[in-house]
Order: C-alpha cells, then sequence, then structure tokens
C-alpha cells in the first residue's frame, strides 16, 4: 500500500526575484512498512521535505497525497491532526523537557488526548519498555546520557501508534556505541511493520535502510535499494 506519495512536489521561499527554489519537482512514493533513508548535503532541502512529509512545513507547487488525501488542500486545524495521529518525530536534539521525567516525557503527545492520566502512564510505560527504559521512568531527563535520551525520543513518537516515524539525524548528537543502539531499535521497529522515514547526511546511517533516496541541490539525483544493508550490533544491551 502507497503511504506517501509525491509528484512534482516543489518549495519555494520568498517572493518575486528574491525567491529561493528549496525543492524542485520531486516524484516519488513511499511504500508503508518501508525503511527509507533521505540523504543529502547540509542545504540540500532534505529537512525542508521531511518537514513537509511530516506536516510542519507546505508545499508551494505539485501534489502531495498521505495515505490517498490530498495534503495541499488541508486546512491548519487538520494537518495539526494529522500531525498529532499520523506522525512521529526524533530529532537530533531531542527536544525534551529539562527538569521532568521520563515519564512525563514519553506521556507529551498524549495530553492532547481524552484519556486519562492513568491511560497516559499505561501506554508510556509500554513505549519506554520497548526502548529498553523501564528502569528510567522516573530519572529526570537531565540525568541521562545522550542515547537514553534519544531512546525517550522514540518512546514518545511511539506512543500514539503513528503510520509513519521521521528520524531527523538521529544518531548525530551520540557516541558510535549510542548510535548503534538508536539505530537497532529502528530497525526493529520497522521488522515490526513501522515505517520509518531517515533524514540523514551520512551513507553509513543511510545504509542501515533499506533504500536511499538521495538529493543534492533540492532534486533527486538518485533513489535505489541498499544492497549491503548495515545491521546495528543485536548485541548490544539497551539497558546499558
Amino acid at each position: 500500500m502507497v503511504l506517501i506519495k509525491a509528484k512534482n512536489l516543489s518549495k519555494n521561499y520568498g517572493s518575486g526575484e528574491a525567491v529561493t527554489r528549496v525543492l524542485k519537482d520531486l516524484t516519488f512514493s513511499i511504500e508503508a512498512g518501508e525503511f527509507v533513508a533521505i540523504m543529502g548535503p547540509s542545504g540540500s532541502g532534505k529537512s525542508t521535505l521531511m518537514h513537509i512529509l511530516g506536516f510542519l512545513d507546505t508545499l508551494s507547487s505539485g501534489e502531495y497525497l498521505f495515505n490517498g488525501k490530498n495534503v495541499g488542500v488541508l486546512g491548519d486545524d487538520e494537518l495539526a491532526d494529522m500531525r498529532s495521529t499520523q506522525v512521529g518525530f526524533v530529532f537530533q536534539s531531542f527536544n525534551l523537557l529539562p527538569r521532568t521525567t521520563v515519564l512525563d516525557n514519553a506521556i507529551l503527545p498524549l495530553m492532547y488526548t481524552k484519556d486519562s492520566r492513568l491511560e497516559w502512564e499505561k501506554k508510556a510505560k509500554v513505549a519506554l519498555e520497548e526502548v529498553g527504559l523501564s528502569h528510567r521512568l522516573n530519572h529526570f531527563s537531565d540525568q541521562l546520557s545522550g542515547g537514553e535520551k534519544q531512546r525517550v525520543a522514540i518512546a514518545r513518537a511511539l506512543i500514539n501508534k503513528p503510520a509513519v516515524i521521521f528520524a531527523d539525524e538521529p544518531t548525530g548528537n551520540l557516541d558510535s556505541k549510542s548510535g548503534l543502539q538508536v539505530m537497532k531499535i529502528l530497525q526493529r521497529l520497522n521488522s515490526e511493520g513501522s515505517t520509518i522515514i531517515l533524514v540523514t547526511h551520512e551513507k553509513y546511517t543511510a545504509e542501515h535502510a533499506k533504500r536511499i533516496i538521495r538529493i543534492r541541490d533540492g532534486q533527486i539525483f538518485a533513489d535505489e535499494s541498499v544492497k549491503d544493508r548495515l545491521l546495528a550490533d543485536a548485541s548490544e544491551e539497551l539497558t546499558k
């Protein structure tokens, strides 16, 4: 099933003679259950593309269909609803609330729902167990290592069971061991059926995906399957 379909998708900033074309007529599709890396150097447009695909920004022209729905015609309220129910985000900088517990950071996306606090906590504990952090529930986020912070961010992204998880340079602030643990989690989630879209400038990180869309100067110049896919070291214990 096609989850994401872009046709001649473009994004411009500014107007008149000052217009800057950031994305130029991108056409591609992503099936539900895929693990795709969007790879390109700084300034290539890959983060702008992720923001559009994740309903954080709007396209200037072309067409973007998400699960068959034309995103380009949706209003702000509808986009906000899609953002809160259909996608989860994992960012390089973690975006956790300081001096707030791991449990409460994971709960954040649920605060827009009508469920009880007890139900929020139940769902958060399940998500945190998924990333090996059941023993850190009552720790504050500033007491965690970088790898643990990113795992909290993944749990938070998972909590609403989104259709797709966007990971923007998720290993960028981590040492190699913590980065492998994060990639291990993303690969496992994908093997369990989650659609993962990874944004990175690193070839090594991108090769943990199953497919790489390469972007340069706002255009796709390659879209190919990963022949020798890297598998994160499964011997690493997530509780370390």
